[in-house]
């Protein structure tokens, strides 16, 4: 694990001749997120974010309420007793399986409260990580801000006095994931509720600055352009304003000079600056050079994060980091560990990093954005992120039917963006879970075209993607029109039998498109699901699942010529309740991983295997493994209720053999992708 890094200069004074700085204002410039041992106790989790923020996460007051009394009570004022406890702090995540999970994932209420001083008059903003799933937050008994969804960061902000203790007070709301679903904010993962990330407390001056982005551009002779941008607004009366800037590796230092522009009284604008750096280092998975970078408005508000230069891009179908070849190999992760639910803490994040380099990875994905201060990790260890962004929904689905859930599905991804644009281990957005051939027509469709569009115009250092939905499935048509069929076998198709008499033949349901729609536009990658071998003919010999799975990706190229194809989300559940070499073993668990592995990264058109998933997490306390129950018809397999045992290590973080299988198949995989790092 590595040390956290305190940097001893505060960056922005470099860049300030004219108006120079206090070293007190602007704290200690950016430090690295590995471990938090020598930062001060008082440090926020993630490094990336505005200057002068202090982590408010120790000791706060926490009391259950399951009949929503506490309105009634006037808790609000912060007239509650309760538990102390740190944030993060998720009070239902202790069980998650049995009826104690049945009754955790329905939800609840949790009352939040903690006293603060400040150090002198004026107004301050409270930032939140994330609290699920609807928020409310009062300062004194005077309610400064509600929000809605989990993973989204928003703030409160509020006039304060010094002198005088203050008392934060939030209530969260994460009752009945069916009312969520309906509100536009569906999950595959438990429900966790309370107050996920950290949060902080900071000044606000005369302007704010947020929502930095970077954008690199390779230049012929090796130099690089660098364009900063941010949001710059004025919250004093109409004046200009003159932002700067600095990036810095090491001993070299780049200043970053906005244009002067002319403020009204709360008025917002986008800027932005470039430099032109010879002989850059670059950020890779082999060589993840990060930079120290701080943009803001002297002695008056500054955004400081480490990010790292970098171009991706998509030719022929292919992935390039910085002009090289990439393939992805990996798994993918959920926010979720026993005891704390999703509310990580850096210790646990650094286990993370820690499982994903067992496995070799060089990458991962995330159905949900990921915590800054876990892709700070990710920044750190070179492991690129296949991100979701913007709303979840069940595999095939669409439920964004209402005006108000399709802007929230805008507003999420708008929001994400703005968090997370300056992490160089995000190479990925992925629009969509699980797309079904050219889109659900209940405003799927729109959103992707929309979305994607906008992404490749703000962040062109990205690949904008989508993920398919669903395995091949056995169907008897009498008719194969507008279904493809997987011929595996020599010969004819099978014949079948379609009741009344009545004969067909076996096709394969692909719920591929037979050609790509106006949804495919501005999407660059596929991330492809196929679950071969567990949901799609559970137990069939390996040899039969490779010619499958071949044929499969065969029909998927000539759908998506052009486009970078990436598996991933393949594997299958198990544990040692099962026979070892039957489905829901340990042995076949393995077996079926380095198989689709193999079979996918025969193919030079693959760019990449990410296993389903890196760890064992809480799902539904319905779910016991799907449809597998249901299209296998061997011996019962036992699953755990409520756990998604797909992970190559347990829930309890203890390795599955396939841990050991999933290197030396990556690996194999690594150098049969000749070229590709």
């Amino acid at each position: 694990m590595l040390r956290r890094r305190l940097l001893p200069v505060p960056l922005l004074v470099l860049a300030l001749a004219a108006a120079p700085v206090a070293v007190s204002e602007l704290g200690d410039g950016p430090r690295s997120a590995a471990a938090a041992e020598d930062a001060p106790s008082n440090a926020p989790v993630a490094v990336g974010g505005p200057f002068g923020r202090t982590s408010i996460s120790a000791g706060w007051t926490v009391r259950n309420d399951p009949r929503d009394s506490g309105r009634g009570l006037g808790w609000k004022d912060g007239d509650f007793t309760g538990s102390t406890v740190d944030l993060p702090y998720v009070p239902n995540a202790k069980n998650i399986t049995g009826a104690a999970g049945v009754l955790g994932h329905r939800g609840s209420i949790a009352w939040y409260r903690k006293t603060i001083t400040v150090p002198k008059d004026g107004d301050y903003a409270i930032g939140f990580g994330s609290v699920n799933h609807e928020a409310t937050v009062w300062i004194d008994g005077r309610q400064v801000a509600s929000h809605l969804g989990e993973f989204l960061p928003f703030e409160a902000r509020a006039g304060l006095k010094a002198g005088r203790e203050h008392t934060i007070v939030v209530r969260a709301d994460w009752r009945d994931p069916e009312t969520m679903k309906k509100q536009g904010y569906h999950r595959g993962w438990f429900n966790y509720g309370g107050i996920t990330r950290d949060v902080t407390l900071r000044p606000l001056g005369a302007s704010d600055t947020a929502a930095p982005s970077v954008v690199t551009e390779l230049q012929p002779g090796g130099s690089a352009k660098v364009t900063v941008s941010a949001d710059f607004t004025n919250r004093a009366g109409t004046r200009a304003i003159a932002p700067v800037g600095v990036l810095r590796r090491g001993d070299r230092t780049f200043t970053l000079r906005f244009p002067s522009q002319r403020f009204t009284g709360g008025q917002t604008r986008r800027l932005a600056a470039s430099v032109v750096i010879e002989k850059p280092d670059l950020w890779s998975s082999t060589a993840p050079n990060l930079y120290d970078m701080v943009v803001g408005v002297a002695s008056e508000s500054a955004y400081q994060t480490r990010t790292g230069l970098r171009v991706v891009s998509v030719r022929n179908g292919a992935i390039y980091v910085n002009g090289t070849r990439v393939q992805l190999r990996g798994a993918s992760i959920h926010e979720d560990a026993p005891g704390v639910g999703d509310g990580l803490r850096p210790e646990q994040m650094d286990g993370l990093i820690d499982d994903l380099k067992a496995i070799g990875a060089n990458a991962t994905r995330a159905q949900h954005p990921l915590d800054p201060a876990l892709l700070e990790r990710l920044d750190e260890a070179g492991i690129m992120v296949w991100q979701g962004i913007g709303p979840f929904d069940s595999p095939g689905s669409w439920t964004h039917r209402t005006a108000a859930q399709q802007r929230r599905a805008r507003e999420r991804v708008a929001v994400t963006l703005a968090e997370q644009q300056t992490h160089p281990s995000t190479i990925v957005w992925n629009l969509a879970n699980e797309i079904a051939k050219n889109g659900n027509r209940h405003g799927q469709v729109p959103y992707v075209r929309a979305m994607s569009r906008m992404l490749k115009e703000k962040d062109p250092n990205r690949l904008v993607a989508l993920d398919l939905w669903g395995t091949p499935k056995e169907l008897c048509m009498s008719s194969a029109r507008g279904v493809v069929e997987l011929k595996v076998r020599r010969g004819t198709a099978k014949r079948c039998d379609l009741g009344g008499g009545r004969r067909g033949r076996m096709v394969w349901e692909t719920r591929l498109p037979e050609k790509v729609g106006p949804v495919y536009q501005y999407i660059d990658a596929i991330g492809i699901t196929n679950y071969e071998g567990w949901y799609s003919e559970p137990g069939q010999p390996m040899s039969y699942i490779a010619r499958r799975i071949k044929a499969y990706l065969k029909l998927a190229e000539r759908v998506y010529r052009g486009k970078a194809l990436v598996l991933t989300e393949f594997g299958a559940e198990a544990n040692g309740e099962n026979p070892s070499s039957k489905p829901g073993g340990y042995g076949y668990q393995s077996n079926l991983i380095r198989t689709t592995i193999d079979a996918y990264a025969s193919d030079p058109n693959v760019q990449g295997f990410l296993v389903w998933n890196l760890r064992d997490f809480g799902v539904s306390p319905a779910f016991l493994g799907g449809s597998i129950r249901n299209v296998y018809k061997g011996h019962p397999i036992r699953l755990v209720r409520g756990l998604n045992q797909k992970g190559l290590f347990t829930y309890e973080n203890r390795p599955k053999p396939a841990v050991a299988v999933t290197k030396a198949a990556l690996a194999r995989a690594a150098q049969t992708g000749a070229g590709r790092r």
